[in-house]
């Protein structure tokens, strides 16, 4: 409880927090949601988890504003701490907005690498949202999916097996390679992901191996033939007895111990999976599982009944021995009631009677449709059956006697001849029947077998000529029948009173009655303009009917797969994937084939201290070791002395110490190790080196810790990429390129009284402020007054800092006066709102920027700007292809346009046609590249930068100049 209202009180501190956030964290005040991204890029990291789950419920309601938070989430991307980097692309993939489908699959890409399997885990959930997304991405998601496959975590085996599923479950080839591992896997994955891989196995299963279900079925897995035939033999017979595959087995082997799970929905997976793959002399284990599950909630009662259902209808004996399961509880509800008669109609009948007395009359009809069931599918109590519906015929209730009615009706068309008796005992009970479909039934029998009851049948319908008008259709429409039929075995009686009954019905509302009367009455009522069709009346109306067969609601569900949606809806639900027929010939075994690499033994690798122990197997190729090493050593020992010249604090006998004892402790290691592998190594070790050369320790812990970590360096390096520690260019400001003349309006001098002013952007830095831009003001006074106190009002309807310019004590009449001023947008390009005052009035007004404002141009090389180029790839660059008259290209029109839109300098370039321009952004200092590649006829633009949204608008004002020229 305690933790509980732990969390709670966490949960409320973060979100109060959010409430109380200052507005220049984003400069929106009138969107207090989008704190929570600011705030996702700082502080504690359960306070980053809070703020992600809550970004996840708000980001699709949101989308633009969650679009602001995209750099944060990149940036999180990397944190040290994996369930951050996790919830951090969780959020990402739920921003469902198409411009972010780039970013989304760079980052699963990244993530699909992560170290951590718990990240890995969520790469393979992002890959199924970005697919519901943009479809086309496909192609680049089975091959993360295919990486994700020959993850071997069992953290990681369910999800992708589920996005595998959700993408491309057609490709059956992805799982060869990994079909074992996934067999193996299965009892350590997580319940959930057992289920998707079960279900996956099973499609594959139905591919891949010939069907178990044959009388010459050999099961011995381990036999290698099973008998060698004679000349004479294969004459005879050129067929070959069936041999399971191993991995068959294996999959069965694997998937039997889950049979004993505590999640049902493992248990029933496993169950379809035997029914629809094994021998059916082995379907007797998974009885007593699905057992089992009828004491769990009625909800999964009615699942596992539904199945066993459709298992019975096929194997009527397979669950006899737990007959007493399926007995019907006064607590149970009516549907489990009904599933349970159901079932139990195809095991044994004896008892079933005693359920038509209950109280629930639903329950009760069907448990008297069973009981014709039941009859139907076992002949041998065909009679039992039969002989206590019509005792039923006597009960007090209406709905008793009318279902009973219905279903011996369809069971006395199977043997007419020997109930007749039956027939004139529902005769003379017809009286007291009122439920319409029960007399309907009752007269159809009367009129098909007529002539067993051939004194009744016209009494009755006497009686029911009488009452023709007040009787339901359904009724009506066999007293026609019966009429017709009379007439035609029993002219002398019944004449008279059938031509009666015709001409009630000749005028009857109902249109399908009226019709039929007609019909019948030229039918069996010759005259002069009958055709030739009356002479077949009789064989018309009294032709024998086929008997109706009493089948199950289950009987066609095993078209589908046990235990999915389909099944239980009986119709084929959206993404339902049919189980292939089983193959003819096995399809090559050989391709579940995988590679066995033999690991190479690595010494013992202590993190911190010499005695902890850990040994760990790493895989690379084997190389000549020694020279290798040394030069590794070697490198690492002038690493040290370069520092220790740097360091006058550090003593140079300390260090060379320090160095040669390393050197001497790792003189006799066998590492096996490719020239990368020492590459990275090195590149690892070095931060670790100055730490500790700073701290000036020479001790003999230390030089076992040292030699602790150079083997961690090493075991780093070959696991994944080394850790890369950039050394950024200098990103000094230059002065702009070209310097717009153009003014913008910032007031009118109608809005503000005769007072107007624009602003422009000059492109250089601001002496304000470095995070600032800095804008120039023009101020006129169009009255023939003079205004006074002319400034900034304090309150800024955002949070952009705004540095104001002095108050302009007078401005005579018909004069102007220019200030400069500077605004912090904070790398965007939100309006800076804030009020224009005079002495007298205040006018609103606002500055909206252009994204090249924003910007600062620097220099640098073009071997500096290619380099930070590489590192500004992936999700950070933008690019767009543009159709361009080679006429009107040329270097100066394109550097022109490009600086006329952004403040951008141009940097050298050695390669014709390619035009480079870079700057930096005002408030965070990031760098922006551009370059623009001519390739006849097309210009490729594209922008790098961390600014992912910045880039994209950027993008779009480059393009659209350099497309104008």
């Amino acid at each position: 409880m305690s933790r509980l209202s732990t969390l709670d009180g966490a949960l409320l501190t973060s979100m109060d927090f959010l409430s109380v956030l200052p507005t220049s964290f984003i400069g929106y005040k009138s969107q207090p949601t989008l704190k929570g991204t600011q705030l996702a890029s700082f502080g504690s990291s359960e306070l980053k988890k809070l703020v992600y789950v809550y970004l996840v419920r708000y980001a699709e309601e949101q989308q633009d504003l969650a679009l602001l938070s995209i750099s944060t989430f990149q940036r999180a991307l990397k944190d040290p701490n994996q369930l951050i980097r996790a919830s951090a692309l969780r959020v990402l993939s739920s921003i469902r907005v198409p411009i972010i489908v780039p970013i989304m699959m760079l980052a699963i890409k990244e993530a699909a690498t992560d170290l951590s399997p718990y990240v890995r885990k969520t790469a393979a959930h992002a890959i199924q949202k970005l697919y519901s997304l943009d479809p086309d991405q496909k192609e680049h998601l089975i091959e993360v999916i295919e990486k994700l496959l020959k993850d071997k975590s069992t953290l990681v085996a369910g999800s992708v097996v589920m996005a595998f599923e959700e993408v491309c479950p057609d490709r059956i080839d992805l799982i060869h390679k990994n079909y074992r591992k996934l067999c193996n896997l299965l009892v350590d994955v997580e319940e959930w992901g057992q289920v998707v891989i079960i279900h996956m196995l099973t499609r594959y299963a139905r591919t891949q191996f010939v069907s178990p279900w044959r009388e010459d079925a050999v099961f011995d897995e381990n036999s290698e033939k099973a008998f060698y035939d004679s000349e004479e033999e294969r004459r005879v017979d050129q067929s070959k007895p069936y041999i399971m595959d191993p991995d068959h087995r294996l999959l069965l082997r694997n998937t039997k111990p889950l049979l004993q799970s505590r999640n049902t929905a493992v248990v029933m997976a496993v169950s379809q999976l035997y029914w629809h793959l094994a021998p059916k002399h082995e379907l007797s284990i998974i009885t007593k599982s699905l057992v089992r599950l009828l004491r769990s909630h009625r909800e999964v009662q009615y699942i596992v009944l539904q199945n066993i259902a459709t298992m019975s209808i096929q194997r009527k004996g397979m669950f006899e021995p737990f007959m007493k399961s399926f007995y019907v509880r006064s607590t149970d509800a009516t549907h489990i009631k009904t599933l349970k008669v159901k079932t139990l109609s195809y095991l044994h009948v004896s008892f079933l009677l005693t359920y038509v007395k209950s109280q629930d009359k639903a329950f009760a009809a069907a448990t008297i449709q069973a009981i014709g069931c039941c009859a139907t599918n076992i002949s041998e109590v065909t009679d039992t059956c039969l002989n206590g519906l019509v005792l039923l015929l006597s009960n007090r209730d209406e709905t008793v006697v009318a279902e009973s009615v219905v279903v011996i009706k369809k069971l006395l068309q199977t043997q007419p001849s020997q109930h007749s008796d039956i027939i004139k005992h529902m005769a003379k009970l017809f009286d007291n029947i009122t439920v319409p479909m029960a007399r309907a039934s009752i007269l159809w029998l009367m009129g098909e077998y007529c002539e067993h009851v051939p004194k009744i049948a016209p009494d009755v319908l006497r009686k029911m000529a009488k009452t023709f008008t007040d009787e339901e259709d359904i009724v009506k429409l066999q007293i026609v029948n019966l009429a017709a039929k009379l007439y035609l075995t029993n002219s002398k009686q019944t004449k008279l009173l059938t031509q009666y009954i015709l001409n009630l019905g000749k005028y009857d509302q109902n249109y399908d009655i009226r019709d039929r009367t007609r019909f019948i009455r030229q039918l069996i009522v010759p005259n002069e303009k009958s055709g030739a069709l009356s002479k077949y009346a009789r064989r018309i109306l009294m032709a024998p009917k086929p008997a109706p067969v009493l089948q199950s609601a289950f009987k066609d569900r095993d078209r589908f797969q046990l235990g999915t949606l389909s099944h239980t809806l009986n119709s084929q639900a959206s993404g339902y994937l049919e189980l292939s027929d089983w193959p003819a010939v096995a399809p090559d075994q050989s391709v579940r084939n995988v590679e066995v690499v033999e690991p190479v033994r690595l010494p013992c690798i202590c993190l911190f201290f010499k005695d902890n122990v850990k040994n760990v197997s790493l895989h690379f190729p084997l190389v000549r070791p020694k020279k290798r090493l040394f030069l590794l050593i070697a490198k690492i020992m002038t690493v040290f002395i370069y520092v220790s010249s740097h360091f006058p604090f550090v003593r140079q006998k300390r260090i060379r110490s320090t160095c040669l004892r390393i050197m001497q402790h790792n003189y006799s290691l066998n590492y096996y190790l490719p020239p990368q592998i020492i590459q990275k190594t090195l590149n690892i070790m070095t931060k670790y080196i100055l730490i500790h050369i700073v701290l000036s320790i020479s001790t003999p812990f230390f030089v076992n810790c040292m030699c602790s970590l150079l083997h961690l360096c090493v075991f780093l390096a070959c696991q994944f990429d080394a850790v890369s520690w950039p050394v950024h260019v200098s990103l000094q400001a230059s002065s702009p390129v070209f310097v717009p003349e153009t003014s913008h309006e910032l007031l009118h001098r109608m809005t503000g009284k005769g007072l107007s002013a624009q602003y422009r952007f000059t492109r250089q830095p601001c002496i304000y402020g470095n995070s600032m831009v800095s804008l120039q003001l023009t101020l006129s006074n169009s009255t023939d007054q003079a205004l006074e106190n002319i400034h900034i009002s304090e309150k800024s309807s955002t949070g952009q800092n705004i540095h104001r310019f002095n108050a302009i004590e007078r401005l005579e009449p018909q004069a102007s006066v220019t200030v400069s001023m500077g605004v912090d947008f904070n790398d965007s390009t939100q309006a800076a709102n804030f009020q224009l005052c005079t002495k007298e009035d205040e006018f609103s007004v606002s500055i909206q920027p252009a994204v090249g404002e924003l910007l600062l141009p620097i220099t640098m090389s073009e071997a500096d700007f290619t380099k930070e180029q590489g590192k500004l790839v992936g999700m950070n660059e933008s690019s767009a292809t543009i159709t361009m008259m080679p006429e009107n290209v040329s270097s100066q029109s394109v550097n022109r346009k490009v600086v006329s839109v952004a403040n951008l300098g141009v940097i050298p370039s050695g390669q014709e046609n390619i035009y480079r321009f870079a700057g930096k952004t005002v408030s965070s200092g990031s760098l922006v590249l551009v370059s623009v590649a001519l390739k006849d006829p097309d210009a490729v633009i594209t922008i790098n930068t961390e600014k992912t949204v910045m880039g994209s608008m950027l993008l779009r004002q480059v393009k659209t100049a350099v497309q104008g020229m």
